[in-house]
């Protein structure tokens, strides 16, 4: 089997840009709305320490910062993949099923936020790229 085009292993990075775009657009409708409403003051998004956030928008809050943790190592593993030409179907399918493991990650959170279920599959993501960053190295090691 040929090795799959280069390109193959960036998009994955655009579906996670999407994840994270549509978690921003949440975050502010429901903050704007806060606002509107009065059940938010707006001077709390000043320096966020003067009062609370309701439940609803501490967790997309949270949710929207929590994206920009461990994914910050997807990033910086795809582009090591396509910088030193590694890419094949097997790297391709770890940044797939991670960027699946985040949407569903995000699911869970923002829905009926499971601890249990939210942690499994937030344990299975981070798993995976694991499994990502090391078939890297083993490669990167085989091909000198």
């Amino acid at each position: 089997m040929a090795d799959p085009s280069p390109n193959l292993i960036l998009y994955p990075v655009f579906a996670m840009f999407f994840l994270v775009a549509f978690v921003l657009v949440r975050m502010a409708r429901l903050r704007v709305g806060a606002v509107q409403s009065g059940e938010m003051n707006a001077r709390f998004y000043r320096t966020y320490d003067e009062g609370e956030e309701p439940k609803e928008l501490r967790v997309v809050t949270r949710h929207f910062i929590n994206l920009f943790e461990m994914p910050l190592l997807f990033y910086v593993g795809i582009i090591l993949v396509y910088i030193t030409h590694q890419v094949n179907y097997w790297l391709v399918f770890c940044a797939w099923a991670y960027v699946g493991m985040r949407y569903l990650h995000s699911y869970v959170h923002l829905g009926a936020n499971d601890v249990l279920t939210r942690f499994r599959v937030y344990f299975a993501g981070n798993f995976v790229l694991l499994v990502l960053w090391l078939s890297l190295l083993v490669q990167l090691l085989r091909s000198g």
